[in-house]
């Protein structure tokens, strides 16, 4: 993989208490746009989701929403959306997901935001795929979660050969570049999972 087409975004049905991640992920959808990025996120039109993906399509670019049949009316599906797929369950939105995206980046979000998050940090660190994951760690949000890390590096429980590779930007600005730069040192062909794998997953 060398070029960057689609970026799943994971992050919160709600909008926090901050209004810094309100304002993260309008400017993230703004980057992306202006970048011919697709986004792919899970499909709904409040929090974090909502925001996001609104200002994708405010800027001119293109959404693929991707939501469980259930959640549709809780989350208030985006119908604006070039693509909304509704899936049987949660499982198929991830697989999906996972297959509509070259690099994954969290925005602050709940303990969903997080499933998702390390999910694909698993897939990464056991070698299933190596597109970029980043954590967009908006007024230090996710700092619990790397200090979890390093804690889990010090005991050993996350061994030197099974390395997490997890990007970090404090700043919007920083998330496209960080991930192109990682699509472009990744190795031709390692970016997809194998079909039968990520059927069983």
């Amino acid at each position: 993989m060398n070029k960057i087409k689609t970026v799943c975004v994971y992050c919160g049905s709600g909008p926090g208490t901050d209004p810094r991640f309100v304002e993260a992920a309008i400017a993230l959808g703004k980057a992306l746009a202006e970048s011919s990025i697709r986004l792919v996120y899970g499909g709904g039109s409040i929090g974090l989701m909502g925001a996001v993906a609104t200002s994708v399509l405010d800027h001119g670019g293109t959404v693929t929403g991707i939501i469980p049949g259930f959640l549709t009316a809780r989350e208030n599906a985006l119908k604006r959306v070039q693509e909304l797929i509704v899936t049987p369950d949660m499982h198929e939105r991830k697989r999906l997901m996972f297959e509509h995206s070259d690099a994954f980046v969290a925005l602050p979000g709940g303990i969903g935001t997080l499933e998702e998050l390390v999910e694909q940090l698993t897939w990464q660190q056991l070698g299933r795929h190596s597109k970029p994951v980043l954590l967009a760690n908006i007024e230090g949000f996710w700092e619990p979660l790397l200090a979890l890390l390093a804690h889990m590096r010090e005991t050993q429980f996350i061994r030197a050969s099974l390395a997490v590779d997890i990007l970090k930007a404090e700043r919007v600005e920083d998330i496209v570049p960080r991930l192109q730069a990682a699509a472009a040192r990744a190795k031709e062909g390692t970016a997809e999972m194998e079909p039968e794998i990520a059927r069983r997953l």
